[in-house]
């Protein structure tokens, strides 16, 4: 079942029907940038230590010039979703990412991601392609996308591997403020991260590519899961 309304997309919804005025409305929290909630992540500068350059998420994301393929590690329905978003809204929050100036890290879903959160939600037995898949999103409409976008965004603070392997228990606030824990686990190849959303019933993402845009004032580690701002039935 393909889904490319959001119509379709909450009707197919696992559990009860949920309305689309009441999926706006849970999704409708504050979007202003807000401070790291923890300092345990934190990395202070040290004397003497090189800057950190300013090339900014977009400028990394965009330079995929591919377009929707068959490669679920890379981000091309993220980077499509945010375009949309600052199409429609020039000046939303989500324009931090276009700015290297700003210091932030971003947990930014690959394209399995959001395959995989399109079959939750619709309980299809098949993922979706990834045109499909950036259809049923979007098709929650840009508000919402711009919500799930910021979702995804701790701003004030580049927080690269080596800081998030220490930080297990510590509370993110994103820049749609609401939080995310960190939750790191320990496995036969060493450590793992993962991050804690909102939704209780589904299984926590975790990061499968550390520091993309390394050496930058904004970095991005990659996650299979989409975080999620709300608990979804």
């Amino acid at each position: 079942m393909v889904v490319t309304t959001v119509t379709d997309l909450v009707a197919s919804t696992k559990g009860s029907p949920m309305n689309i005025a009441r999926l706006a409305a849970r999704l409708a929290v504050a979007t202003t940038a807000a401070a790291v909630a923890t300092t345990a992540v934190a990395v202070p500068a040290q004397a003497g230590a090189k800057q950190p350059g300013t090339r900014s998420l977009a400028a990394v994301l965009t330079a995929d010039k591919s377009g929707f393929d068959r490669n679920s590690r890379d981000f091309d329905v993220l980077t499509k979703a945010v375009l949309t978003v600052l199409q429609a809204k020039p000046d939303s929050p989500v324009k931090v990412l276009t700015d290297g100036t700003v210091a932030l890290t971003a947990f930014v879903p690959n394209d399995y991601a959001f395959r995989e959160l399109v079959r939750d939600i619709t309980a299809a037995r098949k993922l979706p392609g990834e045109k499909a898949a950036f259809d049923a999103v979007a098709g929650l409409g840009v508000d919402t996308v711009e919500d799930v976008l910021l979702y995804h965004v701790v701003p004030g603070a580049t927080i690269d591997r080596k800081a998030a392997l220490k930080a297990d228990g510590a509370d993110l606030t994103t820049a749609l403020g609401a939080t995310v824990e960190v939750d790191v686990k320990r496995c036969w190849y060493g450590r793992d991260v993962r991050l804690v959303d909102a939704d209780t019933s589904d299984r926590n993402a975790r990061v499968v590519r550390y520091d993309i845009n390394k050496g930058n004032k904004q970095i991005a580690h990659a996650v299979d899961r989409v975080l999620r701002p709300i608990d979804l039935p």
